[in-house]
Parts: C-alpha cells; structure tokens; sequence
C-alpha cells in the first residue's frame, strides 16, 4: 500500500489543517499564528499517521506476523512534523495548502522543539530503526519513557557547561495519543512470601508500592511504504494519597510517595553518582521494562488467547543493558502468574530475547548492588539469583570451565548484579554494532562465553536514517543525485553506488562543490542568525560532533588546534589553509574533565577570534545546545568529518555516516565503524591516522609513559605548558595532569601522526578538482550504511522475520 492511498491533494491538506483550526483550537485561519498553524498541521499529519497504522496494523495481525518490540531508554525522535509529511509522501499538498493561507511550512517547522527522549548515538540509532522498519513493512513498537524533561538545554556561560531543564511536552504533545485504558501497574518495593499448595509454587508479593504506566502513542511513518510503526512513551503516576500517611498526619509523607513515583518520568537519566541518583534510574528502568513486557504479552494474548507461540510471535531487542531487566520480568509473569515451570519459561525467554551491544568502556556496563537492588525489586532480584545459580551449575557441569572463568561469567559477583552478563546469558543472539566492536566483544568482552557458544555472537553494524539525512537535510544533493541516476535510490540505498559513475564528470563535480557552498552559506546564515557567529565559508569546515567523553578525543583535537596556533604565532607567514573548527556536544552533569575541555574548547574559541594575527585563518565555534535539528543543517556543510577516537574503544559511530552521506571526507583513527567506511570508499578517499586497535593494545601491554613524550616532543610540551600556565587568562590544571601522567585515551601517542593527518587535509582540499572526487566518492560509497540495510540483517539473522 503507498501514500498514494491518500489521494492526498493540496485542497485536501487545507480542508484538514482548517477543520483542526477551527475545530480543536477554535482559531480562524486569518488570526491563526504559526505556533497554531503548526499544531493544526500536526494533528492533521498524525491522522493520516493514526489511519495509516490502523491499517497496517490490523493487516499484519490478520496475517499472523512476527511482531518486533525495540526496548530502548532513549529514542532521539528530533522534530516529527517534516520527517512525517516526507515518508507520508504529502509535503507537497501540504506547503501548498498552507501558501495558500499565507503560511510558509519552514516557519512551522521552528515552532516545533526536538524530542530530547536521548543522549546522542544509542537513541538516534533507535529512532532510525522505528523508520526503517516500517519502511520495509515489518511490525515494530518502539518502547521507553515519556520524560518530561529530555535531555538537558545546554548552555554556555563563560566558556562552561551548564544544564538547563528541556520541557519539550508543550509543543510535543500535539504528537501524542494517550492511552489511558491500557495502563499498567507496576510494583516496587515490598517483600515476597513463597509456599506450595497442591503441587504449585505461589509467590506472594506484599506491602509494595504501586506505579501507574500510562502509555502514550507516537507514530513513525516508514518511507513511501504501507508501514507504521509505533513509539509506546510511558508516563509514570502514583495513584491517589497514601490515606494511611494522611491519617497519621504525615502530609508531606503522603503526597511525596506520589511524587517519588512520578519521578519516574520526570527527567531523561539522573545523576547516578549517589544513592538517589542509581536508585531513581533502577526506578525507571524497572519501568520501562514491567510495563512494556506486560503490555507485549497483553498484545499477544488479545491476538492468540496462548502464549504457547510467544517466542514464535514475539522478538523482543534489548538495546543496551538498561532494558535487562525485561529478562527476569517475563520470566516473573511466566513463573507466577501463568504457572508454567522453569525450563519451559526459560527456553520462552532465551528464543524471545536478542541483545546489542554498544559499548566496551566498563561504566556503561551496568552493575546493580544487590542489596539494593533487592530492596526495591525483590521478586526480581530472586530470578536474577536462580538464573545465576543455574548458569553456574550449567558451565560447571556442561562446560567444565574452572572457577575464575565461571566467576567472570557469573551475573553475581563481588555483591553486585551485572546486566551484561544476564543479556548474554539469556538472549539467543549478542551483536556488536560494527565490525570491529563485535570483534571486540568476542575476542575480549565476553571471551568466555564466546568460546562455548560462538552461534550466538554475530554483527549488525549501525545504519543512519539516510533518507533524513539526505533527502530532507540536503534536498540540494539529493536533486543532483537524482538528476544523474534517478530518484530510486530513496527506495534502495545501495543504488547510490551509481553515482560513482560521474566522479570525473566536471560538470557533476562542480555542481557538486556549488552544493557544498551553498550548504555552508545556509549554516553560517543560520548561526549569524541564532548566535551572533560570523564563519567564513572559504575556509575549511573541519567538523567534531558527538557526546563529549574522553575516549574520542575531543581534547586531541583542541591540542592540535592550540598547537597550530602556536605555530601561526611564531611564523604568520607559513602556508595554512584557512579552517574553521566546529564543535557539537553535551557533557554528563557529573563528568568535570568533559565540561573542562569544552571550556578549553571556549577559550580557544574567543583567544583566536581576538588575535588580529590569526583570525582570518582560524576559527573555533562551540555550537550550544547541539540537537538533530542542528545537526540537519550542519551535516551537510561538513567537508573535514573528524572520528577521531582511541582505536578500540568507539563501539561504531553514526555521525560518520551522516557526514560521508553528505560528502564529507573522513579523518579518522581505525575504530568502529570507520573500519568499514574506509573499506567502503578506499583509502585514497578517506584519511587514516593513527594506532590500530592491536597497537593500542600491546603499546598499553609493553608500558605507555605519556611523560615521556612530554619530556621529547617539544611541540606538545609546549601546548601542554600552555594548559598548565594559562591561555588567555585561563588555566587547565587538571586537562594538563591528565594528559601528561596518565592520558588513559594515548592523546599524546597519537598527537603526531594526527598533526600529520591535518596538515595532509589541506594539501588535499588545495587541489579542488582531487577533493571534489573524494567527496563524490564517498557519498556514492555511503548506501551500505542506510539503516534499512541494518534493520533487514536484524530482521533476517536475529529476528527471523523473513
């Protein structure tokens, strides 16, 4: 079934963007404002969305279709109302309709804030899955939290991070259908009483307190396909007063349980640097789950009336560990509630759950204390030790593994409940996100387990929205693309490889840099317009977007670039390529050294810009607030895609795919997925530095002493120096300890082959007609990387959906 379904005209468009006016928000067209135009709009895009998911819906049922439930605590949707009207295929209509009116559709478009329901990577990668999966037709809920608060508004004042709350709901709701008559209860907290009674184990849980999940619908339109998917939001509710607190006369006892509970839903991610912090995250990823694996058997059951066929039915992904607990929690409603035994319920979890991976860094390997664990989620924490208890017995007796290896692969240890080892434990298949990374995970993360069940490890590397990223980010390119092979490469993304034919066609290749600089106009008018920032678009747009964390390197970065200043204050008159160095990032509230090198970042940024020397060939700009509907305008502009990461630690990347997408060059280390760009495009059309993930390796092995290069190359010492003695009034005590006596992520190891790597960039951009087929190059070579490609290797090899 396409969009053309619809029959959608622009006459259609206005009747339904007036009877919304009218109707709902009892405005007339002519006194109508743009914020109302843009809820009108909106409600009348999710109609089309709600009917066409009905459809879909009711057809995949009828036909007994294996459904796909994503469980992820992040979904980084951005803005819905462009992305909606361009996979409904009636954008068309729509902008006509309402120039009709006298309304622009981009101005609709800026009354919309992003959905921050995420940090960065892990919750784009699940928004991107929800839309190739229903571009390719497969049934597919996306479940998480409906926070208030996304993730925090970042703003800068005097070069340092401060977080302010992102209310997104007021002109988000317009999106959301609520769904009150499926609500969930949801248990904390309590203690549990066990007994036999004619032949059948009971399980009783008492004096607990209850959470109320209220879901929310939010609708994903696959691309020009009959596909919908759903996105479930749970909103968290404490019912009523606690009347037992209340009678005591303990009032602020009996209204704070309430908003102990709605807490829940407050806020994307706590500060878990404190009891209350990892408390209130256990809280909500406890949530997540019992809700949602509730709501996935209650969506069976109305279909089936058995969950005999529930594995058959039912793929349930675990993105990342935060959803684990979703494990035990079917297990609980299989053990308690529908009374099957233990091996029966086991075998329904392990051909049900699948797990991804995303990272190696130990801190996001999630551990629970188990008393405390056990104190909020007892039942819980009761199948989490049977399990541990039988998994033990099974690699002791099965296996003959010895007892260091059974210990390293125990989900108990050291009094703490580890959430990577019940996801390989219990789920049918493990995944890593790119070559590399599942490498990784097999050799050295879960080596163990690999070793007696190799069948279950297997890659699926990360794919991007690329119809977002192209077609609607970069309408430009997107027109030159199909002018040269065709608009069918919006359905297939490995048609793309076609446009390689036309890498030395001139006329292609300067249309092409045309594109670019129009792209970089359309940013440096936009951040003229938002921050008062003046960019040259002569210059290089050398480009580092992602979350700030030491391991990429944002400080390697920010070292070179106070080096190369150095260097242009010393010999103004040398050879340099004007380059303009743009930064996008937020730091964890708790992570100081990430906020110190955003303010080194800042300082760079206003010492260059003031020095009358230097300023016309160099330019540090901080992008605040980075969000997807900033990064829809710079990806484009990008021409340097700085992946600049310690070999072996980036798990994949999808901002490298992005900015490939629109014809940025790589200059990258050989980590995640940048593996596979530079196998897709070449090495003469990506720029490669630095040590390989084996070489970081066995240079940690033999002894790394970061003072030692200190100590003999003179023009780090220098940069360093400056750190420590001040630049432009500031010191960066704690940046320069760091990386002389300890540098965890080998900066100073890599700082020349990086240095190097910079300059080779330049001397490459010189030679326009070279840099222009390079960037061809890679956009033709970037289809490989469209999540579609990604969703039907889960679909085929993970979830048997085929």
């Amino acid at each position: 079934m396409a969009n053309s379904a619809y029959d959608m005209s622009a006459d259609r468009a206005s009747r339904l963007i007036r009877r919304y006016l009218e109707e709902d928000l009892q405005v007339e067209p002519d006194r109508a404002s743009d914020q109302q135009f843009y809820k009108a709009t909106a409600m009348a895009a999710k109609q089309l969305l709600a009917e066409k998911y009905r459809r879909f819906s009711a057809q995949a049922g009828s036909q007994g279709k294996k459904q796909v439930s994503y469980l992820s605590m992040e979904f980084l949707l951005g803005r819905s109302l462009k992305n909606s009207l361009y996979n409904l295929g009636v954008l068309e209509p729509f902008r006509q309709a309402l120039e009709g009116m006298g309304v622009n559709l981009e101005n609709l478009y800026e009354q919309e804030p992003d959905a921050g329901l995420g940090n960065g990577g892990l919750g784009r990668l699940a928004a991107c899955y929800l839309d190739a999966l229903a571009t390719q037709e497969l049934p597919a809920t996306g479940y998480c939290i409906l926070y208030e608060y996304g993730i925090f508004q970042q703003k800068i004042i005097d070069g340092w991070q401060t977080e302010q709350p992102d209310l997104w709901l007021p002109g988000g709701e317009v999106w959301l259908t609520p769904r009150p008559d499926e609500s969930v209860a949801v248990r904390f907290g309590g203690r549990i009483e066990e007994f036999w009674e004619e032949g059948y184990h009971h399980v009783v849980h008492k004096d607990y307190t209850t959470v109320t999940a209220i879901p929310y619908d939010m609708y994903v339109s696959g691309y020009h396909s009959g596909g919908v998917s759903l996105l479930r939001l749970w909103q968290a509710k404490r019912p009523g007063v606690d009347m037992e607190s209340f009678n005591r006369g303990d009032y602020i006892g009996a209204f704070g349980q309430s908003s102990l509970g709605e807490a829940i839903s407050k806020i994307l991610y706590p500060n878990d640097s404190h009891t209350e912090g990892k408390l209130l995250r256990l809280r909500q990823q406890y949530f997540l789950v019992a809700a949602s694996v509730r709501d996935i058997v209650k969506r069976h059951m109305d279909i089936y009336g058995s969950l005999e066929n529930f594995a058959e039915k039912n793929a349930i992904h675990i993105n990342d560990t935060h959803p684990t607990l979703a494990i035990p929690e079917l297990m609980r409603i299989l053990l308690d509630e529908c009374g099957y035994g233990w091996d029966q319920a086991w075998d329904v979890v392990k051909n049900t759950f699948a797990y991804t991976n995303h990272t190696v860094l130990a801190e996001a390997l999630e551990r629970w204390n188990s008393d405390l664990f056990q104190s909020l989620l007892p039942r819980i924490h009761q199948i989490i030790l049977e399990i541990n208890r039988r998994l033990c017995a099974e690699l002791y007796e099965q296996y003959h593994l010895d007892s260091p290896a059974v210990a390293q692969m125990a989900i108990l240890g050291d009094h703490e409940l580890r959430m990577a080892n019940l996801c390989v434990a219990a789920c049918h298949s493990v995944n890593g996100v790119s070559g590399l990374h599942s490498e990784i995970i097999r050799r050295d993360l879960f080596r163990d387990f690999a070793a007696i069940q190799p069948e279950k490890f297997c890659n699926v590397t990360n794919g991007i929205a690329s119809r977002r990223w192209l077609g609607q980010a970069n309408p430009l390119l997107t027109d030159l693309i199909t002018d040269c092979i065709g608009g069918g490469f919006l359905r297939d993304f490995s048609r793309l490889a076609e446009f390689g034919r036309f890498r030395d066609d001139a006329q292609v290749l300067e249309r092409l840099a045309e594109i670019k600089r129009q792209n970089k106009l359309r940013l440096a008018e936009y951040l003229k317009r938002k921050t008062g920032e003046e960019l040259n678009p002569d210059s290089i747009f050398d480009v580092q977007v992602k979350r700030l964390h030491e391991y990429k390197r944002q400080q390697m970065n920010a070292l070179e670039i106070l080096a190369q200043y150095q260097s242009l204050k010393d010999d103004p008159g040398q050879d340099f390529t004007p380059r303009t160095y743009l930064f996008g990032a937020k730091a964890a509230p708790g992570y100081y050294l990430a906020k110190q090198i955003i303010k080194l970042l800042c300082t760079l940024a206003r010492v260059i810009d003031s020095d009358p020397q230097v300023r016309d060939k160099m330019r540090v700009c901080y992008l605040e607030d980075y969000n997807v509907t900033l990064s829809e305008i710079l990806m484009p502009a990008c021409e340097i895609s700085e992946q600049i990461s310690l070999a072996g630690k980036e798990a994949s990347g999808t901002g490298n795919m992005k900015l490939m997408l629109g014809g940025a060059v790589t200059l990258g280390t050989l980590d995640g997925a940048n593996v596979e760009i530079a196998q897709a495009v070449g090495l003469d059309n990506i720029l490669i530095f630095g040590m390989t993930a084996q070489e970081v390796e066995a240079r940690k092995a033999a002894g790394y002493h970061p003072e030692e290069i200190y100590q003999q190359n003179p023009i780090v010492r220098r940069a360093l120096d400056a750190l420590r003695d001040g630049i432009g009034g500031e010191t960066f005590p704690d940046l320069y300890r760091s990386l002389r006596y300890d540098d965890p992520y080998m900066v100073l190891a890599d700082f020349d082959a990086y240095r190097a790597a910079r300059r080779e960039s330049e001397r490459l951009y010189e030679n326009r007609p070279l840099f222009n087929r390079m960037s061809l190059a890679n956009i033709a070579a970037s289809g490989v990387f469209c999540a579609d490609r990604a969703v039907g290797e889960y679909a085929e090899h993970i979830w048997d959906l085929r």
